[in-house]
């Protein structure tokens, strides 16, 4: 993994990365262009984002970008590298940043295993500098894009999305998601003690998160009645259900927590 210089405060989530060894790849690996698309299809995104593909053997160079990243962070898309993003850290949210990476790696290697490492999405949310100079929070969601033939991580998808017209105040808790609906690590307290770390079992049912899905992208009960082929009264029961289960009192709040913890 390539070295990089940086300040001291900035230099946390990269020490985080290389305070858990034997995880990334021991060479170079050829991108797999073809699956970025499928990656990006299969994260919910509700409000402004953009994308990156972080190398970790060119961590000091440009990075692929979308290019939103200039409206949303003021960043030149074709000069932006992974320094220029973790600088637009809010100062009090690195260190928790830090922890958060060092703990997602320790749980993918030790107790979910790197052969079954793509199949988790991170996820935790921290405040980025935006292009107007104002801080806003960002849901950060990460997924491996590549690996070597030994499972050691060459290349990682990032999406952040501004957040903030549904909260505005991070929970400072780490998830990991299994994207294929297994046992997920959930509100993770990022520096409690690591052996105490347990998975749980999903919070809500594959239909139940249908559901939570389509709420999220603003449909109506009738429009997902229609969209999973069951009456409105068994999406309204689903409903009801859900805001239980997150001990959530509205749509909104539902959706603060869902977002915040990973699950969408």
């Amino acid at each position: 993994m390539e070295t990089m210089d940086l300040q001291p405060e900035q230099s946390l989530i990269h020490r985080a990365w290389c305070n858990v060894p034997s995880f990334f790849a021991s060479r170079e690996v050829a991108q797999q262009r073809q699956k970025l698309d499928q990656f990006i299809a299969s994260v919910f995104s509700s409000g402004a984002c953009y994308y990156y593909v972080l190398d970790f053997f060119r961590l000091g160079e440009p990075m692929l970008v979308s290019p939103s990243v200039e409206t949303i962070l003021g960043l030149d898309p074709q000069a932006t590298t992974i320094q220029s993003i973790i600088e637009r850290g809010h100062p009090d949210d690195l260190p928790f940043a830090s922890s958060a990476e060092e703990t997602a790696l320790y749980i993918l290697r030790n107790q979910i295993g790197m052969d079954r490492a793509k199949n988790y999405k991170i996820s935790y949310s921290g405040r980025l500098r935006v292009a107007d100079g104002s801080y806003r929070l960002f849901n950060h969601q990460a997924l491996i894009l590549d690996t070597d033939d030994e499972f050691g991580v060459a290349r990682v998808l990032g999406i952040h999305t501004d957040i903030t017209h549904l909260t505005k105040k991070s929970n400072y808790k780490l998830s990991l998601l299994n994207m294929l609906g297994g046992e997920s690590f959930l509100n993770i307290d990022v520096f409690a003690d690591k052996q105490s770390i347990m998975a749980s079992p999903p919070p809500f049912t594959a239909r139940e998160m249908d559901v939570i899905t389509l709420l999220a992208e603003g449909k109506t009960s009738a429009v997902i009645a229609d969209a999973l082929n069951i009456s409105t009264n068994t999406v309204k029961n689903h409903r009801k259900n859900i805001l239980q289960k997150a001990d959530c009192k509205t749509t909104g709040q539902l959706m603060s927590k869902c977002i915040s913890e990973g699950l969408i």
